[in-house]
């Protein structure tokens, strides 16, 4: 078996022949590329699942709060919610939400996270497992299974177009998260791997075009509530697909126009916070407020 993480197409029809999951395919390939048994691949993913619902559980307390100030809190006030019965979209939305935006919010306050595939967008992803699990009821075995299909999108997406806000703007960031959520909550979903291609063609389609734009050059805003609308995205496309419906461009082709986007940006838009959110009035202030605070202290 021999594949690159350079078509998804490619992969879907390997997968599909041989009547396996994409996890399983990934597992495959991985293990021989590194030369090492199946189980103890897995026993990797397992470590990095275990990291990501760590930086959940601590993300959620009342007294996380970033370097800066700026941001923390917020996934506090979700579960409270949640806990409360005070949410419009119940448990399921709500906790993803919550879960995105604890991890996102743990790595502000220089938390342990996993990037994935970059620390501006490491909630969503684990918020979509990690819902999926409390939620849902599918077991952890199944969770670390979908993390190789999501690293499989991942990868694809990093060597067609991007994962770097600094060069493709943040939908290189959250939406490459938010493809690599959908096809992981697919698969857990029963969904074939040409479900979980176009739940990644919808994901990058909805989200195509987002400028990286952080306030003060930092990654917390907007980058923290991106991660839990990541996880909405995420959770949309996989519901759209499950139902039957299919993305009508192909997703090697979404990816190429993805990149081709993330090329036309002006370089404002592209994390440098000099353009977008960052270049508000309002941002500018807290800007001079957070460097204030650091040469005082």
């Amino acid at each position: 078996m021999e594949f690159t993480y350079h078509s998804l197409q490619e992969i879907v029809e390997m997968a599909e022949n041989r009547g396996m999951k994409l996890s399983e395919l990934v597992l495959m390939e991985q293990a021989n590329v590194l030369e090492c048994s199946q189980q103890e691949v897995l026993e990797r993913m397992r470590e990095q699942y275990k990291v990501m619902k760590q930086a959940e559980l601590k993300g959620q307390k009342k007294n996380v709060k970033s370097t800066s100030g700026l941001t923390g809190g917020d996934a506090y006030k979700i579960k409270k919610a949640i806990d409360e019965g005070r949410t419009l979209s119940g448990s399921f939305l709500a906790g993803a939400l919550m879960r995105a935006t604890a991890v996102s919010e743990l790595n502000a306050a220089m938390g342990k996270i996993v990037a994935a595939p970059t620390a501006g967008s490491c909630g969503i992803l684990p918020a979509a497992l990690i819902t999926m699990q409390e939620e849902k009821g599918v077991s952890e075995d199944e969770c670390i299974m979908a993390l190789l299909t999501a690293s499989a999108i991942g990868m694809i997406i990093a060597n067609n177009a991007s994962i770097a806000g600094a060069e493709g703007g943040c939908q290189a960031e959250c939406g490459a998260a938010s493809a690599m959520a959908a096809a992981a909550i697919v698969e857990l979903s029963g969904g074939t791997p040409t479900q979980c291609a176009h739940a990644v063609a919808i994901a990058l389609k909805n989200i195509m075009g987002l400028v990286c734009d952080p306030v003060a050059g930092l990654v917390e805003i907007p980058c923290v509530k991106r991660n839990a609308s990541g996880v909405a995205n995420a959770i949309t496309s996989a519901e759209l697909v499950l139902c039957g419906v299919k993305s009508a461009i192909p997703t090697d082709e979404v990816i190429e126009a993805m990149a081709e986007v993330g090329n036309k940006m002006d370089v404002s838009l592209r994390e440098t916070a000099e353009g977008g959110l960052a270049n508000c009035p309002t941002a500018k202030l807290l800007c001079r407020k957070v460097f204030a605070c650091k040469e005082t202290e």
